[in-house]
């Protein structure tokens, strides 16, 4: 568990400490000379990202004409309606626990920063709609959950447009004899949060949700078990549960008890939050490791002083802030020289925007208290964490020593040759006949851009020296995901607002 540093009284370590920590900040005004962003038209961009994601009948009113429906007998082979959702990549498959976790977050975003987005709010409303649809259909049989649609081996050996898909589409499912309390919990988290977003705006939708909500984690809860070992073969090693399953169901809890108010759940949260782990790896937080992410979520009752016996959740809340604080030692989080969070592994922009997230969530809840964080000598109060959040999103958009914008379609720099399947493929459109399995590997090794543009992509970024070489084969930084986006929506809805 990361704890927050302890110092050695000194008159010269704190303020050392802290000039270190202005200089990273600061250290981009030497890289560049970017005059601000417009994170208005960046939120609009990365909300229309979730258009060109979209598996199956599309609506009337879809924005990115370029695509258009794919994947209309999804479920058909297990006899379900699987058809929807969203691809969560460059690829073609439909992978359960990453649209969920997309789901959850699309669903924060909207509940904390909503207000600032303004007239796209709607869109990012119907963004969420998108996924829960298809969510209930993937819960609506008692005591199981479809977690994926998709061979994945067989898709990943083809470079063909969703629409000409003739690869496996496979149905992989969770039961009681099947476990995966980590992709239960994590969907029943999805639900409960989205049945917030839609209390008001459509009550029977929002109870629809909850009581989905519920009955998915009273599955996930009684049949505990991680969905890697029951579905090895399929979710390993794209979406394999590394982190164990205990962080979903606290994190699935959390949000029941948000939406609920229940009594139940604030007990389970208190009754099992030594048993499930809450304080471990704190400076992680994405689709397979929530631990920051519980802690941030129910440290709000307690800055809001509705619920001291949470106490311990804004502790560990604090010690993940001084995880993440640049410029402090034995801090768990590498900068780049050019300033952005860095962590090994794949796709690296979902550390940005999700740890970014929870930075200036966390920066709220602390300025409606009045409170800030003891770091050792340094106090992270509302405002520096507010600066580090935005410092990120503007190094995503540009504000880097290669002045490039992470995200397609935005400024005048951008990846042109994202690892993307539909993007890089020519349209329907502008090519009716079907592209084979193998018929559109020319494309993939091709060295010109991606004909269709998927507006609001956010790829997976440079790497730990700032260099990214703008190819597809280098998919670890050019392919986008949905949960790069999803935590992105509320940073650019915050900051559209307050910049």
């Amino acid at each position: 568990m990361a704890r927050r540093t302890s110092f050695t009284p000194s008159a010269t370590h704190p303020v050392l400490r802290f000039i270190l920590l202005l200089a990273l900040l600061c250290s981009l005004r030497q890289v560049t000379a970017a005059a601000g962003h417009n994170y208005f038209d960046a939120l609009h961009k990365s909300i229309l990202f979730f258009e060109g994601q979209r598996s199956g009948k599309l609506p009337p009113d879809q924005r990115l004409r370029w695509r258009r429906d794919s994947a209309l007998q999804d479920g058909s082979a297990a006899g379900v309606d699987l058809t929807g959702g969203y691809y969560d990549a460059g690829d073609n498959v439909k992978f359960g626990f990453p649209m969920a976790f997309t789901t959850t977050m699309l669903a924060w975003s909207v509940l904390d920063f909503g207000r600032t987005m303004g007239p796209e709010l709607r869109n990012a409303v119907k963004a969420i709609k998108w996924a829960t649809d298809y969510l209930l259909k993937a819960t609506e049989v008692n005591g199981v959950v479809y977690v994926q649609v998709g061979d994945p081996h067989s898709d990943h050996s083809c470079w063909e447009r969703p629409e000409d898909m003739d690869t496996l589409r496979t149905v992989y499912r969770i039961d009681r004899s099947h476990p995966g309390s980590d992709v239960a919990g994590e969907t029943a988290a999805a639900l409960a949060a989205a049945s917030i977003v839609f209390r008001s705006r459509d009550p029977p939708y929002s109870r629809l949700l909850l009581q989905r909500a519920i009955s998915v984690f009273e599955f996930a809860d009684k049949h505990r078990g991680a969905y890697s070992s029951s579905l090895s073969g399929a979710v390993c090693p794209f979406y394999c549960d590394v982190n164990g399953f205990q962080d979903e169901l606290l994190w699935g809890a959390a949000w029941l008890h948000k939406a609920s108010r229940r009594r139940e759940y604030r007990e389970y949260i208190m009754r099992n939050e030594i048993v499930l782990h809450a304080g471990d790896t704190i400076n992680e937080f994405g689709w397979d490791n929530k631990h920051a992410g519980i802690n941030v979520l129910i440290s709000k009752e307690v800055l809001m002083g509705r619920a001291d016996y949470f106490r311990s959740f804004k502790n560990n809340a604090d010690d993940f802030i001084c995880s993440v604080l640049p410029g402090i030692p034995n801090t768990q989080v590498q900068y780049s020289p050019g300033g952005l969070i860095f962590k090994a592994g794949g796709s690296n922009m979902q550390h940005v925007t999700s740890l970014s997230f929870l930075l200036l969530a966390y920066s709220n809840y602390l300025s409606h208290s009045n409170k800030a964080v003891p770091c050792g000598g340094v106090s992270a109060t509302p405002a520096l964490l507010r600066h580090l959040a935005k410092r990120q999103v503007d190094y995503i958009l540009g504000d880097n020593p290669l002045g490039m914008s992470y995200m397609v379609g935005y400024g005048t720099r951008y990846p042109r040759r994202i690892h993307h399947r539909a993007s890089s493929l020519p349209s329907v459109q502008a090519h009716p006949a079907r592209i084979g399995c193998k018929a559109g590997s020319r494309y993939y090794i091709s060295p010109d851009p991606n004909p269709n543009l998927l507006v609001g992509a956010v790829v997976g970024g440079p790497n730990v020296t700032d260099a990214f070489p703008d190819s597809r084969p280098y998919f670890q930084e050019s392919e986008p995901t949905t949960y790069i986006n999803a935590p992105l929506l509320g940073l650019l809805g915050y900051f559209s607002a307050h910049s």
